[in-house]
């Protein structure tokens, strides 16, 4: 009789335990992203580059205290090559004047996905 008892409840508990292996087997499926899926979205991307003023000055260097080259205005168009902290070396292609511009006022615009 404790025999049957005893392969009675390992039968039950055995019962039990299956349900719980495949929920975990279940869960754990959709965390793999489907072979067609991109690997970057568009959302994910950084903004286009964006003046937040009309007018910046375009400097030698990363620095305040540089040499003034000329004025970035707002409407002209222009190509980020690098950065360095808060500055951002471009250039204006609208006057062709490479230099040194201030991230306060030159910025990317952000987008992010709403899923």
């Amino acid at each position: 009789m404790r025999l049957t008892r005893t392969a009675l409840c390992t039968a039950a508990l055995a019962a039990l335990a299956l349900p719980m292996a495949d929920a975990t087997a279940a869960s754990a499926a959709p965390a793999t992203a489907p072979a067609s899926a991109p690997l970057i979205r568009d959302c994910d991307q950084p903004g286009d580059w964006t003046m937040g003023t009309r007018a910046v000055t375009i400097r030698s260097r990363a620095t305040t205290h540089s040499t003034a080259l000329g004025i970035l205005y707002q409407g002209h168009r222009f190509t980020v090559h690098s950065t360095r902290g808060e500055w951002h070396y471009l250039t204006d292609r609208t006057t062709g004047i490479t230099g040194w511009v201030s991230g306060a006022y030159v910025y990317r615009n952000g987008s992010f996905c709403l899923d």
